[in-house]
């Protein structure tokens, strides 16, 4: 732990932080996103650097939080698999203390979970996951910010996923867990939620349908994701055939809220887990919700670093 630093804390899963953490969070991006659009200077984090580390590719997370940090008056090295093979060359374990003395924030996008949580163990920085195949914490800390920015508090609406029991999913059921929404979950047999992955208990906010369009139904917001996630390229065809009636289309929307939203955490493939009428129409928040990853994880640099301001 670097000097001046009080306990660090990692973000590895959305259930790392407690609602109050969150309510923080929120307020900070929203301060965070303002002074941005106004140009306004803000650099709490000059002579900080990130380090990322990148296992699988990346449009998004690379842009959010290079800019992010750089925005904040950091600096970033980047890693990628060529660089830097997490457990390849070295354990992951020495790639921790060795990485972790030279920088003062690690964000890492890999494939097992178990990679992070090793690295994060022997990291003396906090360490943000950027993906794993298991969950994606930032994205839902983007998405449940522009629920917030457009509706109002989550708390005790309902959420419809649609589509594959993934990373995604099982980030959704952890932050209804935490914040008080409700889940509505439809999958395909032998892709729903594995509750255990998840790690909530018996008692979340989760309702399972068969019939997608039931899982809709009365939702205030609507999300999905592709039908094939990263590493998953093999099992392609499968699912296309699999996932063919879990296309978010304008029957499902109109199931939905009056002024549901539509999410998605992109890429999409329009005609595949959505329809291009839904996620180019009037409901869809999809670029506000791609912006906003940044501004979410600014916050959460932010918070992680120097702790809560003021």
């Amino acid at each position: 732990m670097k000097p001046g630093m009080s306990l660090m804390k990692h973000y590895l899963q959305f259930k790392d932080f407690r609602a109050e953490e969150y309510a923080y969070l929120f307020e900070r991006a929203a301060v965070i996103k303002k002074r941005f659009k106004n140009y306004e200077k803000y650099t709490p984090l000059v002579d900080r650097t990130l380090a990322m580390i990148f296992e699988k590719a990346s449009t998004r997370t690379r842009v959010s939080f290079e800019a992010g940090m750089y925005q904040m008056g950091g600096s970033v090295v980047h890693l990628t698999t060529g660089d830097s093979q997490l457990g390849r060359a070295e354990p992951i374990e020495d790639s921790a203390r060795v990485i972790s003395r030279m920088v003062d924030l690690v964000m890492i996008r890999t494939y097992e979970h178990a990679k992070l949580e090793r690295f994060a163990a022997h990291s003396r920085v906090p360490v943000i996951n950027g993906l794993t195949n298991e969950y994606h914490p930032c994205q839902i800390l983007a998405d449940i910010f522009t629920f917030i920015e457009h509706r109002g508090s989550i708390r005790g609406k309902t959420v419809a996923w649609v589509g594959d029991g993934n990373n995604m999913a099982n980030t959704w059921l952890q932050a209804a867990d935490i914040l008080g929404f409700t889940l509505h979950v439809s999958t395909p047999g032998g892709y729903e939620i594995d509750a255990a992955v998840a790690g909530v208990g018996p008692g979340a906010p989760l309702r399972s349908f068969a019939d997608p369009l039931e899982a809709c139904r009365g939702a205030h917001l609507v999300t999905t994701d592709v039908w094939t996630s990263m590493g998953y390229e093999a099992e392609n065809e499968a699912r296309k055939k699999a996932f063919a009636d879990w296309c978010v289309d304008g029957e499902m929307m109109a199931a939905a809220q009056p002024d549901a939203l539509f999410m998605h955490c992109l890429p999409a493939h329009r005609g595949e887990e959505v329809e291009a009428a839904v996620i180019d129409g009037p409901q869809s928040v999809v670029w506000d919700e791609a912006e906003n990853r940044m501004h979410v994880q600014k916050a959460l640099m932010e918070y992680l670093l120097l702790g809560r301001i003021g």
